[in-house]
């Protein structure tokens, strides 16, 4: 049973920094597409970012610079680190895991099998 489990989201000033982090179990985060996306209230879900089978990372454009997505491969874990955040990064947080995928499908929700429960992650002004 695959299981994602987030931690480290919490309250920060804009221009802060938080680091996110997704442990997995029951799943293998080297050999597959692994992404973050978040949602705020009353909007869609909104990916952030992936790494693809081949390793390559992609970045949604509002996030591009501040935000990076790294893999431990040794822990099975998955990071976002975010920097400089703004107000307008306040949103649950997710991450998300494919069986299988092509990399130009890596920002699409239903590529992915699993998810996790998400972890609040509020920037203030």
């Amino acid at each position: 049973q695959v299981q994602l489990v987030e931690s480290g989201g919490g309250s920060v000033q804009a221009g802060g920094s938080l680091r996110l982090s997704c442990a997995a179990s029951g799943y293998t985060y080297s050999r597959n597409c692994i992404s973050w996306f978040r949602q705020a209230p009353g909007k869609e879900r909104e990916w952030v970012a992936g790494i693809a089978t081949s390793g390559g990372t992609y970045y949604a454009d509002s996030v591009k610079g501040r935000f990076t997505i790294s893999q431990d491969n040794a822990k099975n874990t998955l990071y976002l680190q975010m920097d400089s955040l703004k107000p307008e990064d306040t949103a649950m947080y997710y991450c998300a895991a494919a069986n299988t995928c092509y990399y130009w499908r890596l920002s699409v929700p239903s590529t992915y099998n699993y998810w996790g429960q998400g972890t609040q992650v509020t920037v203030s002004s």
